[in-house]
């Protein structure tokens, strides 16, 4: 079993920073691509950004230039840090990860947090 752990949620004016981190341990050869998705108040989930293990970024239109998606292989850590946040940024935020197990063979499972609260005011 993998567990995903965040932190770094919280309150911020809009214009301010916040730095999201997301932490994997449990049974796992290694951890592929990880990322960030969020969850606006009766609205779907949606992709935020998404890194590789060799480092290649992705990012929603919606944050490009104002976040930045990194990682920590060596302590299975995937971070986003967010700056410029606007109201519209205010979503519960959720980090992904895929393991990589083998039994038999290679198989990859995806795994989430639990979700951390981000509020931007106005």
């Amino acid at each position: 079993q993998v567990q995903l752990v965040e932190s770094g949620g919280g309150l911020v004016q809009a214009g301010g920073s916040l730095r999201l981190s997301c932490a994997a341990s449990g049974s796992m050869l290694r951890l592929s691509a990880m990322g960030w998705y969020r969850q606006r108040p009766g609205e779907q989930r949606e992709l935020v950004a998404r890194i590789t293990t060799d480092g290649s970024t992705n990012y929603a239109d919606s944050v490009k230039g104002r976040f930045t998606i990194s990682r920590d292989n060596a302590k299975n850590t995937v971070y986003l840090q967010m700056n410029s946040l606007r109201p519209e940024d205010t979503a519960v935020y959720t980090c992904n990860a895929d393991g990589l197990h083998y039994t038999g063979g290679f198989y990859s499972r995806t795994y989430w947090g639990q979700g951390a609260q981000v509020t931007v005011s106005s």
